[in-house]
C-alpha cells in the first residue's frame, strides 16, 4: 500500500495519473447481459482538466464508478500512476479512494445531520488527520468556496448553490489527485451553474490536479482542455 501511496505522491504535472485500456461492464437484467461499455480507452495527466460526453445510458456515469474505485469493471485495465487497479483488495482500494480521488456529484449528497464544516472534516478525520488541523483545512477550503459564512449551518438551512459549493469543498479535503465530477452543476438553475463550474475549475487549476467530470452541456465540455465520448459503449 505505502508503495501505490508513493508512486502517485511522486507524479508531476503532465504525467499520466489514470490510464483505462479496453474497459467493458457488463450487468445481468432479467438473466440477460446489457452490454454498458463495449471497450476503449484513454489517459488523464495531472494539471489536465477533461470532459465526458455521450447520449443518456451510454455508460458515463458508469465508467467513472469504475475509474473512481467504486465499482470494478468486467474487463480490461485501469491503472493509477501505473499501478493496475484490478490487483488491489477492497482495503487498498478504499484506501486509494479516500485518500487520491475526490468526488462530486449531481447532488450535493452532503450529510443532513452535520453542518457544512462537519461535512468537509469528516473525510479528514476518516484519513487520519487530527481534527484541529481538520478543522483549520476545512475552514479554509470553505473560505476558497465562498461559503465560510454557512460553516455552521445544516445543509438544509442552504441554498442549492451553497450546497454544492460545499460539495465541491469536501472533494478537496483530502488533497487528490484526482477529482471526478458527475454532471456537477446539473441540479442548478443556469446562474448557480455558471457560478459553481467556475469555482470547480479555478479550485482544480490551482491545485495542479487532474479532473474527469461528465456533463450533458457542451458549452462546459467546451471549457475542458479535452473531450472524451461515450458512443454505444465505446470510450474513445
Amino acid at each position: 500500500m505505502a508503495n501505490i501511496l508513493n508512486s502517485l505522491s511522486k507524479v508531476s504535472r503532465g504525467d499520466v495519473v489514470l490510464s483505462v485500456r479496453d474497459i467493458k461492464k457488463t450487468f445481468m437484467e432479467g438473466g440477460q447481459p446489457l452490454h454498458i461499455l463495449r471497450g476503449g480507452g484513454f489517459d488523464l495527466r495531472r494539471g489536465e482538466i477533461v470532459a465526458l460526453v455521450g447520449p443518456s445510458g451510454s455508460g458515463k456515469s458508469t465508467l467513472l464508478q469504475c475509474v473512481g474505485l467504486l465499482d470494478r469493471p468486467t474487463s480490461g485495465s485501469i491503472l493509477l500512476a501505473g499501478v493496475p487497479v484490478q490487483k488491489m483488495d477492497d482495503e487498498m482500494r478504499t484506501m486509494m479512494r479516500r485518500q487520491k480521488i475526490g468526488f462530486v456529484y449531481q447532488r450535493h449528497n452532503l450529510l443532513a445531520d452535520f453542518t457544512a464544516l462537519e461535512n468537509v472534516v469528516l473525510p479528514m478525520l476518516a484519513n487520519g488527520l487530527d481534527e484541529r488541523s481538520a478543522n483549520a483545512r476545512a475552514m479554509k477550503l470553505l473560505r476558497a468556496a465562498s461559503v465560510a459564512h454557512r460553516a455552521g449551518h445544516l445543509p438544509g438551512e442552504m441554498s442549492g448553490g451553497e450546497q454544492q459549493r460545499a460539495a465541491v469543498a469536501r472533494a478537496l479535503a483530502n488533497n487528490p489527485e484526482i477529482l471526478l465530477a458527475d454532471e456537477p452543476t446539473g441540479s442548478l438553475d443556469p446562474a448557480h451553474a455558471a457560478s459553481v463550474f467556475d469555482l470547480l475549475l479555478d479550485l482544480v487549476r490551482k491545485q495542479k490536479m487532474a479532473m474527469l467530470f461528465v456533463t450533458h452541456d457542451m458549452n462546459l465540455a467546451a471549457r475542458a482542455d479535452r473531450t472524451i465520448t461515450i458512443t454505444n459503449g465505446i470510450v474513445e
